[in-house]
């Protein structure tokens, strides 16, 4: 079973990732991990942190060689401005603490961000005990987890891209033929999208929001190919890999919605106008050697993959932290107040994509560890060429 864990805050001194369950012998270099963070820093509308931040990984163990060891991978990426909030952030105590806290206390907490909610639970009397950690920063760890599940699904040919779709009300028109390396094409593209025209119209709707003080969101498509038929599975509500994928990418900061193929546009037809019609194909043994005539389930049936696309589309809401604050409360003095404003973007949406395809890869190596686990590279190796063999006899008369 693979499993990760991040730690760090946001203006800490760094992020930390985890990830266990690897196989040994699976080639792993630092810039396979860089590659996809500096893929997370890019985007139309981010804010001034991203000019900051140049991160970079540091293996800390499980690595050797440029081959993965099999034990736990721990991965380190530090924070360039910690020098600027050290002494805001000193795990130590400081003289003055008790009687009068840090500096830059946040207690004029923040309409949709975890601030309120996380003081009331935690028992905290600075919201900074809360927005540190529920910052979006974290998704730095989770990217680089990702990468190291990215390597693992490319030695079997899986490919993950994405692309935005939707921005501040403006619809990204999909290709008729999507390209074949999808973040090669959407990489070149500041909002990382793969419609010249609606990129335009969004940028020019991003400096119009940055101008008055607000934010965007938006939704971007993640496309996984190459996958096998029979991941996931149907026989238990927490196996169906549908609600794993749709539970991933939901932990997502500022993440609202997550759909497969058609989504919620399936509850608007009729049937025939929603499931896909099954046919023969020859030298297909990845699926069985069927095909879906269309794709409108987006790759999963049952809770298991299918051998098409897998298709998930995420949606992001607007960031809550706007330069024109909303009103709240101030949790210090119990008076109406204005929020706090800290540093942010005016939207995020196109590096969640990247985000959002860390997570999947994630879900999907532990799915494909899950089917065709073993303890090294060679013997999933071997596992998952003798299931491509069987599958494919099925239906070859």
């Amino acid at each position: 079973m693979i499993k990760f864990i991040t730690a760090g805050e946001s203006h800490g001194p760094a992020l930390v990732s985890v990830v266990e369950g690897l196989p040994a012998g699976l080639p792993l270099l630092a810039e396979h991990v860089d590659k996809e963070l500096a893929r997370r820093q890019q985007g139309y509308g981010r804010g001034r942190r991203m000019q900051i931040e140049q991160d970079r990984v540091e293996f800390l163990s499980g690595v050797r060689a440029g081959e993965t060891l099999g034990s736990p991978i721990a991965m380190l990426i530090r924070n360039r401005d910690w020098k600027n909030w050290e002494e805001i952030m000193d795990p130590a105590p400081r003289a003055g603490d008790a009687t009068d806290g840090r500096k830059r206390q946040v207690t004029r907490v923040r309409p949709g961000h975890a601030d309120l909610t996380g003081v009331l639970k935690y028992d905290r009397e600075d919201a900074r005990d809360i927005l540190e950690r529920a910052s979006a920063r974290e998704t730095t760890a989770r990217v680089a987890a990702g990468a190291v599940a990215k390597r693992l699904l490319a030695e079997f040919g899986v490919t993950i891209g994405s692309h935005l779709v939707h921005l501040g009300g403006i619809e990204a028109d999909r290709p008729q033929e999507m390209p074949s390396d999808i973040n090669a094409v959407a990489d070149q593209s500041p909002l990382r999208t793969l419609d010249p025209k609606a990129e335009a119209q969004m940028i020019a709707r991003i400096d119009a929001a940055k101008e008055d003080g607000n934010t965007l969101g938006g939704i971007c498509e993640v496309v996984v190919d190459g996958l096998p038929v029979g991941l996931g599975s149907h026989v238990s509500w927490d196996r169906k890999l549908d609600g794993r994928l749709a539970g991933a990418m939901l932990s997502i900061p500022a993440v609202k919605g997550a759909e497969f193929g058609l989504g919620f546009e399936t509850a608007r037809r009729v049937g025939s106008e929603v499931h896909d019609e099954i046919e023969l194909a020859p030298n297909r043994p990845r699926t069985g050697n069927v095909r879906r005539k269309t794709n409108r389930a987006g790759g999963l049936e049952g809770g298991m993959t299918t051998g098409e696309p897998l298709v998930i589309r995420v949606a992001m809401k607007p960031i809550s932290t706007l330069m024109r604050p909303l009103g709240t409360v101030d949790t210090k003095t119990a008076t109406p107040a204005e929020a706090s404003v800290e540093r942010s973007d005016v939207t995020a949406v196109p590096a969640m994509g990247v985000i959002a395809e860390a997570m999947a890869a994630l879900v999907l190596a532990n799915a494909f560890v899950e089917k065709f686990g073993g303890d090294s590279l060679a013997e999933i190796r071997r596992n998952y060429d003798a299931y491509i063999a069987h599958i494919a006899r099925r239906l070859s008369h």
